[in-house]
């Protein structure tokens, strides 16, 4: 069972699919081309019966008839004979040609035969034969088809041989061809051989522009997202283990010095336990729900950035230690998730109540363009060091300085799965004066259009749309 993949392999299957098409195309062409020269046979054959028969035209008399017939000099796969009364009067010489009256059987289908063209089947094979009427005899003409045609099958052997041989050629070139055409399949299953879990850097080698070397950059890219994925996951996974080693820390040590006689130490670890495993609880949390975000699911539709922007300004209203205002509400729809962008802006504001001094103003807003929609929040806390900004929406990184605070260190992390996974991006730029401000890009979907307003405002790095007056 093991040598069946070898016998029936693709490039086998391919080649002999060739083989098969080319042995069926020289077969019609052969038989095409044997017909063909048949009938050229039998045409020239009715043409010098024919020819015959027009020599007895002008001859009345069966004595004329008799000197002509005796007098026929044919080829050696012709022969002629006269018949008055279904009896042989006179033959031609059958030393010059074929002795037809010898021949019982062409002779029993040509007696009383109708004047004009006939095929008979004799004791030696097929003739042609033509009857002409002087008289009250009848004269009788006849070509050897069998011996014609044999020139014709020759010439179907030696075609045989040619096509034999072609089919020869065309294998054994195929085979090559084959093997060069499938050569990035093979490297690609020896790719996937040598792939395992620890390494998945191997790549398949393309160099062609055909659909095989297509499918090997497909594989590439696809090995490319494998491996993107898996480092991902790795991070996460050392990450992880890094945020709960050290709640897990705390927990221990303080049981492990906890005087269980002194109720107040009690009290106090059972307190820092329980906060540890609260901060064990949201992480875990914010991991299912990073992961429900960047599984996809989302339940896309049109969403009012108006409306959307007014409900989050009656949310973080309520959020204390900062006098939060809309600055401004963008006219338009985008193609979106309502609750996943609302909790996407929401978890700016979050992050801007807990990274900037109490008592400090926080701004958001929104604006839409022609190019898409724009979600800020705007504090005017510490800021992000310019170096720190490339990595600000990783997870498990928090900001530098005077921003690192308490939390899971997801947020931003979850904030831009949300935007990515509309299509769009997150973006954090300084705040003029000083402070932060992050936006959500989100592209126009399709029926979705921005409101007319005037032209966009440059404020810092960010540009705002500014609603019209009134």
């Amino acid at each position: 069972m093991s040598r069946m993949p070898r016998l029936f392999s693709a490039r086998a299957r391919i080649l002999g699919a060739v083989l098969a098409v080319a042995c069926v195309g020289l077969i019609v062409v052969g038989g095409v081309t044997f017909w063909a020269q048949r009938d050229h046979v039998v045409t020239a054959i009715d043409h010098q019966l024919e020819a015959f028969a027009s020599a007895f035209t002008n001859v009345s008399g069966v004595d004329a008839a008799e000197e002509i017939v005796v007098d026929t000099v044919g080829g050696p796969t012709e022969g002629a004979l006269l018949l008055s009364d279904g009896v042989v009067v006179a033959t031609a010489s059958p030393s010059s040609g074929l002795d037809l009256a010898a021949d019982a059987a062409f002779m029993d289908q040509v007696i009383g035969a109708p004047e004009g063209l006939g095929t008979a089947v004799g004791d030696d094979g097929m003739y042609r034969y033509v009857v002409v009427s002087v008289g009250d005899a009848e004269i009788v003409s006849a070509v050897s088809f069998g011996a014609r045609i044999e020139l014709v099958l020759l010439g179907v052997g030696t075609y045989a041989i040619a096509a034999a041989v072609v089919l020869f050629a065309i294998g054994t070139v195929g085979w090559f061809v084959t093997g060069r055409l499938l050569l990035p399949i093979r490297r690609l299953r020896e790719t996937a051989d040598s792939i395992t879990i620890s390494d998945l850097g191997a790549r398949i080698a393309t160099d062609g522009t055909d659909e095989i070397s297509d499918l090997g950059r497909t594989m590439n890219s696809m090995l490319d997202r494998l491996e993107g994925s898996v480092d991902v996951q790795r991070q996460l996974l050392d990450d992880v283990r890094h945020e709960l080693k050290t709640p897990i820390t705390i927990v221990r040590g303080h049981l492990e010095m906890m005087d269980a006689s002194d109720p107040d130490d009690v009290a106090n670890a059972r307190e820092i336990g329980i906060s540890e495993l609260d901060r064990m609880t949201r992480l875990v949390d914010d991991i299912d729900l990073l992961a429900a975000v960047e599984g996809g699911g989302f339940s896309m539709g049109v969403v009012d950035v108006d409306a959307l922007t007014a409900r989050v300004g009656e949310l973080v209203a309520v959020i204390p230690g900062h006098p939060w205002s809309v600055e401004q509400r963008g006219r338009g729809r985008v193609e979106g998730d309502y609750d996943r962008l609302l909790q996407a802006w929401l978890q700016l504001a979050d992050n801007a109540s807990k990274y900037t001094p109490e008592g400090s103003p926080v701004e958001i807003g929104s604006s839409v363009d022609d190019r898409g929609a724009l979600l800020w929040v705007r504090d005017h806390g510490p800021g992000i060091p310019p170096a720190t900004r490339h990595r600000i929406f990783r997870r498990f990184d928090r900001a530098l300085g005077k921003r690192t605070v308490g939390g899971s260190g997801l947020g931003l992390a979850i904030v831009d799965a949300i935007a990515k996974g509309h299509d769009g991006h997150c973006a954090v730029t300084e705040t003029p004066g000083g402070g932060a401000i992050f936006t959500i890009h989100l592209p126009l979907g399709r029926n979705t259009a921005p409101a007319g307003f005037p032209a966009p405002v440059r404020a810092g790095d960010v540009v705002l749309q500014r609603e019209a007056a009134g």
